[in-house]
């Protein structure tokens, strides 16, 4: 088995872009939750207060990953599966099981409460590699190289769409999908595994009412604009009236209960009132940033095992930023999903921290860069 001998430092630039993207998200979730905390809870602050707290939790998880041999992870990676089935099935359970909007995706810690959905994205991202890098001289094989590292994967899959989280189920086959192609499946069974899972997730989708609401709220939100498509068309408000440079942080509308959840999934039309079109091109081109140094480390890590890691974990926060912004923006049916460092939310936060402490740690690992070409 590959030993990666480490020495360098960690991507210094890499965790600049997240520090950014936390700073700038912690300042729109005050701006944006104020009125509501203070309505709600008689604290305007009480969004932001507890935002720190995970804000905390996150980056002390991030800087012990970074400074963690990320080796460990291999030792761990089959237990990590267990402990998802776990975690998915005692969400079932009264009293542990938190229901929110008719959905069972939390579990009650006392303090907060804890989407596991959350953590088993990367725990099946650290899965994936270590089986693909075990199982790497029968990658092309149909039924080792890759029905029984999807098969599994589509078991906590299951629990996800029992709760129902359709969303993140669809997405954690999507970078499933995706790390089974770097690790070097055969292109026909992954075509066929997609072609095979479309019509079961339109199935499912037709199978409850509000996915298909969802749907047609994207072919046509204007057709109930009171109800339906009113979230949307309030976000697609927050985008026109920012203009170019926004209206001023503080000194936006959407947020003063006209626009649901202006702090969490939203976020990003709010701050596309705020701080305008440059306000959201500077979002998207940190994200971009975060993504291509993130690929960087994949490309340079010293091993299979840590290569697939970062490439996973790369793709499975690209995959959450996308569907949040564009979601925001009407480019595709809403999901309820965070957009990562920026939306309010301990999970989703402490889970990108970690995700992000992993790639840190990874990135110490790399090879040198060849000479004349950017580090």
């Amino acid at each position: 088995m590959e030993r990666p001998a480490r020495g360098r430092r960690p991507d210094f630039i890499l965790f600049f872009i997240v520090l950014v993207l936390i700073a700038f998200g912690t300042v729109m979730i005050y701006s944006s939750s104020y009125m509501l905390a203070l309505q709600k809870y008689g604290d305007g602050y009480f969004f932001l207060k507890k935002q720190l707290l995970f804000l905390v939790i996150g980056l002390a998880i991030m800087i012990t990953l970074m400074k963690t041999p990320y080796t460990w992870l291999r030792g761990v990676a089959y237990a990590g599966m267990g402990v998802s089935l776990v975690l998915l099935a005692v969400i079932f359970i009264p009293g542990i099981g938190v229901t929110k909007g008719g959905a069972r995706r939390w579990l009650n810690l006392g303090v907060f409460t804890f989407q596991a959905a959350e953590l088993v994205k990367v725990l099946v991202v650290v899965f994936l590699a270590h089986y693909l890098t075990r199982k790497s001289a029968h990658i092309q094989e149909f039924v080792k190289g890759f029905l029984v590292p999807l098969g599994v994967v589509m078991v906590p899959v299951a629990l996800i769409v029992r709760q129902p989280d359709f969303g993140s189920a669809v997405l954690i086959v999507a970078v499933a999908l995706s790390v089974l192609y770097i690790a070097g499946a055969r292109f026909r069974y992954l075509a066929g595994s997609v072609l095979a899972l479309v019509p079961l997730a339109a199935t499912l989708v037709m199978m409850k009412g509000y996915r298909m609401d969802r749907w047609n709220t994207f072919l046509d939100p204007w057709k109930d604009p009171q109800h339906k498509g009113f979230q949307i068309i309030q976000s697609f408000l927050s985008f026109g009236s920012g203009g170019p440079f926004g209206v001023g942080l503080g000194d936006g509308m959407q947020k003063l209960f006209y626009l649901p959840e202006p702090h969490t999934d939203f976020i990003l039309s709010i701050i596309a009132e705020e701080s305008g079109f440059i306000g959201i091109c500077t979002v998207i081109v940190l994200f971009g940033l975060l993504i291509f140094r993130g690929f960087v480390i994949a490309f340079r890590v010293q091993d299979s095992f840590g290569s697939l890691l970062a490439a996973g974990i790369t793709i499975l926060l690209a995959m959450e930023a996308f569907i949040n912004i564009a979601g925001v923006m009407g480019l595709i049916p809403t999901k309820g999903m965070a957009l990562p460092f920026l939306s309010y939310g301990g999970t989703s936060l402490i889970v990108s921290c970690m995700a992000v402490g992993i790639l840190l740690n990874l990135s110490t690992y790399q090879k040198s860069a060849p000479r004349g070409e950017a580090p």
